[in-house]
């Protein structure tokens, strides 16, 4: 059986470039190519990709906003950045935005595609995954991955809570302590357990386990 092949969202407006690179990355990739900001802003947000080509100069929004919006939207796809800009100032900016990447016009199709592989490597679409048990959970787009029934999203609060436990698996932690780490000042003790209650309700009764007279530690899946 054929793998998945990766998604690459590829925004480039250029006629002739952009043609050129989508030709280039669907040997590889399954790419969806968007010719402006505003448009690729709608399908970045609404459709999961693997990794993103981004140009820095694109019609309705630039690409330097359209992936500061794309962060601000929880999206953590690697992002190269495409730029004829070559000062210091610039590349700077697209870095600060949040892209990963970037690459100075013109640029050799090899060096693209070699940038994609190691980004691809080191990241899923959803971010750094922490382990717990069989699930997998990306703390970064706050979403859990059952391995019966697939995707589920977390609240921020619930992925926080989690995030705190799957991070140091063997620790047990006191409600004090998950109070202070995950919640607001004025919460009151009880709201540890309800979130608890809500985690093992949306995911597996066993995820975090009660440890009597002490606390709360990951369970053991």
């Amino acid at each position: 059986m054929e793998a998945t092949r990766l998604r690459v969202l590829l925004v480039e407006d250029d006629a002739r470039l952009g043609p050129l690179i989508e030709q280039v990355l669907s040997e590889t990739y399954e790419v969806t190519r968007v010719t402006d900001g505003e448009a690729a802003l709608a399908v970045g947000l609404g459709e999961r990709f693997d990794a993103m080509v981004v140009d820095r100069r694109l019609p309705g929004i630039d690409g330097v906003t359209l992936v500061g919006k794309l962060r601000d939207g929880r999206v953590v796809a690697p992002i190269i950045m495409l730029t004829a800009l070559g000062a210091l100032r610039d590349r700077v900016e697209g870095l600060d935005a949040g892209a990963n990447d970037y690459l100075v016009k013109p640029f050799e199709f090899d060096e693209l595609l070699a940038r994609l592989r190691a980004l691809t490597r080191t990241f899923s679409g959803e971010g750094r995954e922490l382990p717990v048990g069989e699930w997998r959970f990306y703390p970064e787009s706050r979403s859990i991955y059952s391995p019966y029934e697939g995707r589920i999203q977390l609240t921020e609060r619930e992925s926080d809570l989690l995030r705190l436990l799957a991070e140091s698996p063997l620790r047990t932690f006191s409600r004090a302590h998950i109070l202070e780490a995950v919640f607001e000042a004025d919460e009151q003790p009880g709201t540890v357990d309800t979130y608890v209650h809500y985690l093992r309700r949306k995911t597996d009764p066993e995820i975090i386990a009660t440890v009597r007279g002490e606390g709360y530690r990951l369970g053991q899946l």
